[in-house]
């Protein structure tokens, strides 16, 4: 059952199989094509019914619909669009034969949802079960060729696609074969790797998902392979049905080393897998997600998509642009609704040498690279919007501290099971004594003058005082804990 808050969203929803022949239509390829970029806040990890249970007792196994997830494509758009987001993506999980489930029976009901609620990007793909590792979101660009696409990917490389099981579908090399794939499609499609740390063991110590793993993805197709999500689903597993504690609960399901402010480890520790990344000059994004399967007030452990964590993309609102500002890293991440706009704006400042005047300048934002001429100046401006408004906990949280965190960017590294880089720092704390109100906005600034070496910059906020983001206890509640995190913008200085 729905609690009161959902009580006034109950409404039809669509049969998969009543809609089957429904075509796209070219409003629904150029939705929106020619508005002005904004942030639209958007879900790569939303399952269906599609994502079945399977039963065993029959060879090989038959489909459980709404066996894992209860929702239908259209009741997850719906949900999705009160919850103030503009896209999405489906991901259904795998196993045996399930292609031809997603070609007859997934991909109608996209179709079918996408008629609906047309004022939803509603994206194609799944939650591939990943050869070598464990999960990733795959998600294939809109085009007449999706279904055929997703279905020979999903044939071809899926670890659980074949009964009885095939070792040989289950190791990192099928996983390179199938990038190196991906790569040479007209239609790239996008993978992020979905919980990245959640089989870790401790901090650090890496199972199934590895950074010699993700460093070999990205180095095969690094325009596929684009990066993993930073702060994972699961996050409503310590609040029971009626709204009360649940004291065990573990946010993002992480039992053996916990989420940190409710990231995974290989995004929130400071100058740890993401640094080390970003630090060889990697353009690798993170991403949030709510990774729905059955809401929490039905017994489970999940957020609406939306509700609680938003992926904001800077983009035009149809389905090319959106995938393409995915891909270039122009995205910020929140939970709880903390901010609703980020920009980050960095300028080269170069002074004419007769006149302090006459300065030439350049500019880049987030998941951008900005060349400089080295002692040039480089300034820069942090402006975020906190809502004066409720976000879905019924609360207006505030933003307390924003971070300006650098590091220096040099070679790949010879090893790839790095997970370090030392060079990471906090450069700046601001507070509400440090910014200044510029109408809707909080604005910041800072210098960096005489700049020699090449690094980038990222910027994270909290509603806590935690300095660094601490890990989660059992039972921690996921509204007071709030944060949100920028991707980075990357400072080239020529010599």
């Amino acid at each position: 059952m729905f609690n009161k808050k959902h009580t006034t969203l109950i409404a039809m929803l669509f049969s998969c199989t009543a809609c089957q022949h429904i075509a796209i239509t070219p409003h629904q390829h150029q939705l929106s094509k020619n508005n002005a970029k904004s942030w639209l806040a958007g879900d790569h990890h939303i399952h269906s019914i599609y994502s079945v249970k399977w039963d065993k007792s029959v060879e090989p196994p038959s489909p459980i619909f709404a066996g894992d997830a209860h929702y239908s494509a259209a009741m997850n758009a719906q949900m999705a669009q009160h919850h103030g987001l503009s896209w999405m993506v489906t991901t259904d999980h795998g196993g045996p034969n399930h292609s031809k489930l997603n070609l007859e029976h997934a991909y109608p009901a996209l179709l079918a949802s996408r008629q609906a609620l047309p004022q939803i990007i509603q994206f194609y793909g799944m939650e591939l079960d990943t050869p070598g590792a464990k999960h990733s979101s795959l998600i294939i660009p809109h085009s007449h060729q999706e279904s055929t696409q997703l279905f020979e990917l999903e044939q071809q490389y899926a670890r659980n696609e074949v009964y009885p099981a095939d070792p040989s579908r289950d190791t990192e090399t099928r996983m390179l074969e199938a990038l190196a794939t991906m790569k040479q499609q007209e239609n790239q499609p996008i993978v992020i790797v979905n919980h990245p740390g959640r089989t870790a063991t401790d901090l650090g110590k890496y199972t199934k998902v590895t950074p010699t793993e993700l460093r070999n993805w990205h180095d095969t197709a690094p325009m596929v392979a684009i990066g993993m999500e930073g702060s994972p689903g699961h996050q409503a597993s310590a609040i029971n049905a009626d709204g009360s504690q649940n004291i065990s609960g573990l946010r993002g399901g992480y039992k053996a080393f916990p989420t940190m402010g409710g990231f995974d480890q290989m995004t929130a520790k400071l100058g740890g897998f993401w640094d080390s990344m970003l630090g060889e000059g990697r353009r690798w994004w993170i991403t949030s997600s709510s990774d729905s399967h059955v809401h929490y007030t039905e017994g489970r452990t999940d957020f609406w998509p939306g509700e609680y964590a938003k992926t904001y993309i800077y983009s035009q609102k149809n389905y090319h642009d959106l995938l393409e500002n995915l891909r270039a890293g122009h995205v910020f991440v929140t939970t709880g609704d903390l901010i609703s706009e980020l920009y980050v704006s960095v300028e080269n400042i170069s002074m004419d040498k007769n006149s302090l005047q006459n300065k030439q300048t350049k500019t880049a934002g987030i998941g951008d690279t900005l060349t400089v001429s080295h002692s040039n100046m480089v300034e820069v401006t942090i402006r975020f919007l906190d809502p004066e408004t409720n976000n879905f906990h019924f609360e207006n949280p505030r933003v307390n501290r924003v971070d300006l965190i650098v590091g220096e960017v040099g070679k790949k590294h010879h090893d790839k099971s790095v997970d370090s880089n030392p060079s990471t720092k906090v450069i700046k704390r601001f507070d509400q004594h440090d910014w200044q109100k510029n109408g809707k906005y909080k604005t910041m600034t800072y210098q960096f003058n005489h700049v020699s070496d090449d690094f980038y910059l990222r910027v994270r906020g909290t509603n806590t005082d935690e300095l660094e983001p601490e890990k989660d206890p059992s039972g921690e509640d996921p509204w007071a804990d709030l944060w949100f995190y920028s991707n980075p913008i990357f400072i080239d200085v020529s010599q």
